[in-house]
């Protein structure tokens, strides 16, 4: 997952974003982490599919229901962050 995580990692810091607002989107990837290794764990069967895939599956849906959310805000960020993900592999896939 890591692997491909990176690449939008790096894409966020050549667009010259604040630390603060790359260091939110890093805190809001660990959480989409969790949240699709959470569904592996509940179902085995998504373990066969490659990580890109099962990552921009997740996305088409605006992200993963999150089991832990402090508030508004931080849904938000999140939501925010899967968006900007989501741009980002449709654009490398494309």
């Amino acid at each position: 997952m890591v692997a491909c995580f990176r690449p939008f990692l790096e894409h966020l810091i050549q667009g010259n974003l604040s630390r603060k607002t790359i260091r939110k989107h890093v805190d809001n990837l660990w959480i989409l982490g969790g949240e699709i290794i959470r569904d592996l764990n509940e179902t085995p069967s998504l373990r066969k599919a490659p990580v890109e895939d099962l990552v921009f599956d997740v996305l088409k849906e605006g992200g993963p229901l999150l089991y832990h959310c402090d508030s508004e805000e931080q849904l938000r960020s999140f939501e925010s962050t899967c968006r900007k993900l989501r741009r980002f592999l449709e654009q490398q896939h494309s």
